[in-house]
C-alpha cells in the first residue's frame, strides 16, 4: 500500500487556507466584517475623545471636529488607525477558524528579532532618503521652519510609541488580511499582491499621479518581502521607520502636523528619492536572507481522519496498514489462514 502524499506546504500569501475548516466564502465574509467592525470601532472611539474634549471645553474646528493641539489630534488618528489591528485579529481567529497569529508570519507569530533586525537594516536608508528630500529645492510655501520646543517637545515620545501601532495596523490589513484573502483563490503571489497595493495607495487619497505611483511601488514592495520573508516583519519594519522620521520631519514645522497633505500628493523628485530608498532596503532585507534561515511556508492542514468502517482495518493518516487495536499482539509460529476454506487448489477453482 503506498503512502498519501502530504499536502502541499503553503507560503504566506494561502495562509487562509491553514484551517480545516476553510471555506470559500470565509475570506469574502470577513472583509466585510473586517470594513464593518473597523467602521464601528472608530465611531465609538471617536464619541469618546468627541465627548472629553466637549467636556473640557476645547474648540472645534471649521468641520466640527474637537481640536486638542497638533500633537494630542495626531495620536488621537493614529489611535484611530491602529484599531484595525485587533480588527483583523478577531476577523482571522473568529472567521477564519485559523490562530490569530497567522497573519504576522507562517510561524504563527510575530517574530521579533527579525522585526528589530529589518528596522535597523531601514533606519539608516530611509534616514539618509529624508535627508537628501530636504535638500531639494524648495518653493516659499514649502520652505522649512522649526515649530518651536513648545510643540516639537512633546511630539518624539508619542511618535515612537503610537506610530508603529499605525504601521502595522496597516500592514496587517493590506500585506496580511488582504493578501491572503485573494490567496485564498489563486497561487501567484503576484495576483494576490499586487491588488492591495492598489488599495494601499487609493486609501491615502488621491493626489498626484506620481504620488499614487510611489505608494503603489511601496505596497507592491511590501507585498512581495512579506511572501518572501513569510511574514509581515520586513514590511512592518520599513514602513514604522518611514513613518516615525515622516511624522517628526512633519512636527519639527511649524503647522506640520496640522497639514492634510499625505504621501500620495508627493511630487515626483520626492518620489525618485522614496523609490530609491524602497528598492535599496528591499535588496538589503534580500542579502540579510541569505545569511539568515526564515521558514516561507507553514505546514498544510491535514484531511481530517475518519473513522473505519465496521470490519476494516485501523488506517492511520500516513497510510501505513496495522493491526486494528483490539486485535491484541500476533501469535507467533500461527498461519494465516487463507480467504477461503480449503487448499489453494480449491480456492483456485472456486468461481
Amino acid at each position: 500500500m503506498t503512502t498519501p502524499p502530504l499536502p502541499e506546504p503553503l507560503p504566506y500569501h494561502r495562509l487562509a487556507r491553514l484551517s480545516a475548516r476553510h471555506r470559500w466564502w470565509r475570506p469574502l465574509v470577513g472583509t466585510l466584517v473586517v470594513a464593518v467592525l473597523y467602521v464601528i470601532a472608530v465611531g465609538v472611539l471617536y464619541g469618546v475623545v468627541d465627548e472629553v474634549g466637549s467636556r473640557k471645553g476645547y474648540p472645534r474646528d471649521p468641520d466640527g471636529w474637537v481640536e486638542f493641539g497638533p500633537v494630542p489630534d495626531t495620536a488621537v488618528d493614529l489611535l484611530l488607525i491602529a484599531l484595525a489591528t485587533p480588527v483583523v485579529l478577531l476577523a482571522v481567529r473568529w472567521l477564519g477558524r485559523r490562530p490569530a497569529g497567522s497573519v504576522s508570519s507562517v510561524a504563527g507569530r510575530l517574530r521579533r528579532r527579525w522585526l528589530a533586525l529589518c528596522m535597523l537594516t531601514a533606519l539608516p536608508i530611509v534616514a539618509l532618503a529624508m535627508g537628501g528630500m530636504f535638500l531639494l529645492p524648495a518653493d516659499g510655501d514649502d520652505e522649512f521652519r522649526w515649530a518651536g520646543g513648545e510643540v516639537f517637545g512633546p511630539a518624539p515620545a508619542m511618535l515612537v510609541v503610537l506610530v508603529p501601532l499605525q504601521a502595522a495596523a496597516e500592514e496587517y490589513v493590506f500585506r496580511g488580511w488582504l493578501t491572503q484573502a485573494v490567496g485564498a483563490f489563486v497561487r501567484s503571489p503576484w495576483c494576490a499582491f499586487l491588488p492591495q497595493a492598489v488599495l494601499f495607495a487609493a486609501a491615502h487619497g488621491w493626489g498626484t499621479p506620481w504620488g499614487f505611483a510611489d505608494l503603489v511601488v511601496f505596497g507592491a514592495a511590501g507585498g512581495w518581502l512579506t511572501w518572501r520573508t513569510g511574514g509581515l516583519e520586513a514590511s512592518i519594519g520599513l514602513h514604522t521607520v518611514n513613518n516615525v522620521l515622516a511624522f517628526a520631519a512633519s512636527a519639527a514645522t511649524v503647522d506640520g502636523l496640522r497639514s492634510d497633505e499625505t504621501a500620495a500628493d508627493a511630487t515626483w523628485p520626492l518620489v525618485v528619492l522614496d523609490v530609491a530608498s524602497v528598492v535599496l532596503y528591499t535588496a538589503a532585507v534580500v542579502w540579510l536572507l541569505r545569511r539568515r534561515s526564515l521558514d516561507r511556508t507553514a505546514p498544510a492542514p491535514l484531511p481530517p481522519v475518519r473513522p473505519p468502517a465496521h470490519g476494516a482495518p485501523y488506517t492511520p493518516v500516513t497510510g501505513f496498514p496495522v493491526a486494528p487495536p483490539w486485535a491484541g499482539p500476533p501469535m507467533q509460529g500461527t498461519p494465516v489462514p487463507p480467504p477461503y476454506p480449503g487448499t489453494e487448489a480449491d480456492v483456485a477453482d472456486r468461481p
